[in-house]
């Protein structure tokens, strides 16, 4: 009887932090909506502003491609891909960074915000923290970024060799959003770590702007070994060389099965779980500045 009697009340406990976890989990997106409409009014206050600093930011990241276009000036293939080849990589690649670093790119700040302080205010908020942490100074010129990645990658999908089914054309945009979710989940995990290190915005930096520049190329460009590294230990190939392949037809230079280039989403979800549960945990021990 007793057993039974624990075994309900147990039931009744789950059942409870259920709808618990799913209200904090609406509450961070609201109040993350909410924060983010402020920061996009107080941009548009200054349109003229804003569009020089979209276009800005677009042609800065363009000048990558124009280094590669250059390079291709002098050579027929890189690593035996063409320049349309190389520009669907670099696309795919720059739209989902921009996405990334346009809905978490603030999270790299978190280590300054530990040592001024300036986290405690967040904590006591009835806002996730790492909803607030996102979505302040929100920065919508980063739109830019994602714009010129887009149109590039529209560009390569007309002028590569492909013979392109419903599939295939489905999975551009799966490869675009998946692979953010990947950046995403980088970042949040490198948020964490500051929490640890004090400041290691950089290094956080070296996997996200870095790898994304890594993968605007070829992989057959590298080694096995880095291929490995960012196949199996920081799974940035997943962001767009294993769909990318896939749709060129191109085998995987660790010969991986033609089936992985589909797994990109569930990539995503398997390394935000434990970048999520790193960040709480970094909350957790966080023990303010006493000031």
């Amino acid at each position: 009887m007793a057993e039974a009697v624990l075994g309900r009340e147990r039931g009744a406990g789950l059942a409870e932090v259920a709808p618990l976890r799913r209200n904090r989990a609406v509450e961070g997106v609201r109040g993350y909506g909410l924060i983010v409409a402020m920061w996009i009014r107080s941009t548009m206050t200054y349109r003229t502003s804003f569009l020089l600093s979209a276009v800005g930011n677009a042609a800065i990241t363009l000048l990558d491609f124009v280094a590669i276009s250059i390079m291709f000036s002098h050579v027929d293939a890189l690593g035996g891909f063409t320049l349309p080849e190389v520009a669907l990589l670099y696309g795919s690649c720059s739209a989902s960074l921009g996405l990334a670093d346009l809905v978490l790119g603030n999270t790299d700040r978190i280590g300054s915000r530990i040592r001024d302080g300036s986290l405690d205010t967040m904590l006591v908020r009835p806002v996730p923290v790492l909803a607030q942490v996102a979505a302040d100074r929100f920065a919508l010129r980063r739109v830019g970024r994602i714009v010129q990645g887009a149109g590039l990658l529209a560009w390569a999908a007309s002028a590569v060799d492909v013979e392109w089914t419903f599939g295939k054309a489905l999975l551009v945009p799966v490869m675009v959003v998946a692979g953010a979710a990947i950046f995403g989940a980088v970042m949040v995990a490198g948020a964490a770590f500051q929490f640890l290190a004090g400041d290691a915005a950089e290094v956080q930096n070296s996997f996200t702007y870095g790898g994304c520049t890594m993968l605007q190329y070829p992989p057959t460009v590298f080694a096995k070994d880095l291929l490995r590294g960012v196949t199996f230990v920081v799974p940035l190939a997943f962001v767009n060389w294993l769909p990318a392949l896939y749709l060129l037809g191109r085998p995987d230079p660790l010969g991986l099965p033609q089936w992985a280039a589909f797994v990109s989403p569930l990539v995503a979800f398997a390394v935000f779980l434990p970048a999520s549960l790193a960040w709480r945990a970094g909350v957790r021990s966080y023990r303010s500045t006493g000031s």
